[in-house]
């Protein structure tokens, strides 16, 4: 929208914008904002940063040297719909109080010197993500938990949740026969159009949207697949305009992994390719899909090193109870030309050389996007350097239903994927040189993100009896 600061404060004086919002997000990937008058704005913005508590957030800082500042990136600018003045919005760098040099925990920050290290390996010069966004839409969630009570109920008028005393409506889709389903099935088609519109108003390219498996209010809207801060500049905007259109019509939007007992989980598959020269680095027509050794290497070193990654990507309880067989959701470390309960697909109607990439199945919206993209290059990178055979190492391809190979033949063959946060947070405990050799992570920082989520995950829900315990053991 802008290339220079001078242009976009021009810009505010004579469109009469009244706010000006900057939004950023924590460590874990949570988003904040702060929001100034219009009149307040000028080049010192840039020059001095806009003051918070990083204290606050945590893995950021301490209380006792908790200054902080964020600076706004002027190519994020976009007016912000939802605001009842005009409001121009801005996604913002966090950096060091006082010299704003750059924080070494800064997600964005994080993720540029991972495209750093990656142009200085020679092996590409630009990388491309596109990540899917899958989420539900509910009309109301309602969630107790106490001393002696722990429940949650969410009201959907799609699907089994609109039955009354054992009668679904007519209209309403069946269980799990919600992808790709026509109105008056995909009774939220309107909401989700609007979303559309919004975003692409705001800058972001939709490839399309339309209704997920999940017959409870899942939806789906994939964008265009753009360089990697990009796109997690664009991970924050979808689930912020996702969430407030969905607020503005009475509803509630959730990306978490599993909402529903019984129904698909949501996930956030990640698409990716490489290029060098504008050259496209992941294709040869005489390669296993059309795959290049660089890309085959790529794949390697992704599922080589999975187990830790999935504790970046995949950081929730909630995640693991997603990743369960069943669902489409990869419970395997393998590979594959269209497979859908593959760990990596390979997309088998993407042919042309600049569109041959491989999708990361695994991942959910619970992640920070800016480091899910920083540790999977780091891994896929890792790989390519290091000239790792996937087939050689036991991750296929596999083009079948390996659920359908004999159990213990597959036990044999395929390594599984992580069941849990626990297990994944141990894997990143013994296998993260590969974000760390590179300079970008810290094994500080990788310490820190384990007990961060150890403390608010595991622990969390580790000391709480669940509703089911209690159905299960009460007469024990």
């Amino acid at each position: 929208m802008f290339s220079t600061v001078r242009e976009l404060l021009a810009y505010i004086r004579k469109e009469d914008v009244r706010t000006v919002d900057f939004k950023f997000t924590s460590l874990t990937g949570r988003a904040h904002h702060v929001t100034l008058p219009a009149r307040r704005m000028d080049e010192s913005i840039w020059e001095s940063g806009i003051g918070f508590d990083g204290s606050n957030m945590p893995g950021f800082k301490t209380v006792e040297a908790g200054d902080m500042v964020i600076v706004p990136d002027i190519e994020t600018a976009f007016i912000d719909p939802f605001f009842e003045e005009k409001t121009l919005s801005l996604i913002c760098d966090v950096r060091e109080a006082g010299t704003l040099d750059p924080f070494p925990r800064d997600p964005r920050g994080i993720l540029r010197k991972a495209c750093e290290y990656m142009a200085s390996t020679g092996i590409a010069d630009d990388c491309h993500f596109g990540p899917e966004y899958e989420f539900y839409l509910a009309e109301d969630v309602q969630v107790k938990n106490g001393c002696a009570e722990a429940s949650s109920r969410i009201i959907c008028s799609e699907g089994s949740l609109s039955a009354v005393e054992g009668f679904r409506q007519a209209v309403t889709l069946a269980p799990h026969r919600g992808y790709h389903a026509c109105p008056p099935g995909d009774a939220y088609y309107n909401i989700r159009n609007e979303m559309v519109v919004m975003l692409e108003e705001a800058g972001v390219g939709v490839k399309y949207h339309h209704h997920e498996v999940g017959s409870v209010g899942q939806q789906e809207i994939e964008v265009d697949m753009t360089s990697p801060v990009r796109a997690g500049d664009v991970a924050l905007l979808v689930k912020y305009f996702v969430k407030m259109t969905a607020k503005k019509h009475g509803l509630v939007a959730t990306f978490m992994p599993k909402p529903f007992y019984g129904e698909a989980g949501s996930g956030m598959h990640f698409h990716q390719h490489l290029f060098k020269g504008g050259k496209p680095v992941f294709f040869d027509e005489k390669g296993y899909a059309g795959l290049s050794a660089s890309a085959l290497s790529y794949i390697a070193g992704l599922l080589q090193h999975a187990p830790a990654l999935l504790a970046i990507t995949n950081p929730s309880t909630n995640s693991y109870r997603r990743l369960v067989p069943g669902f489409e959701a990869p419970v395997n470390a393998f590979f594959s030309l269209g497979n859908r309960s593959a760990a990596i697909r390979i997309p088998k109607y993407a042919t042309s050389p600049g569109k041959k990439r491989m999708e990361f199945r695994t991942p959910d919206a619970t992640c920070n996007v800016y480091l899910a993209e920083a540790a999977m290059l780091l891994a896929g990178i890792d790989g390519i350097l290091k000239a790792m055979d996937p087939t050689a190492m036991g991750f296929g391809p596999y083009d079948m239903n390996v659920f359908a190979m004999d159990p213990v033949e597959r036990e044999q063959r395929i390594k599984p994927l992580p069941s849990s946060l626990e297990e994944a947070i141990r894997a990143l405990e013994a296998d993260h040189d590969f974000l760390v050799d590179s300079g970008v992570f810290s094994k500080l920082l990788v310490k820190d993100w384990g007990s961060i989520h150890r403390k608010s995950e595991i622990e969390e829900m580790r000391g709480r009896p669940h509703p089911w315990e209690i159905e299960a053991h009460l007469d024990c």
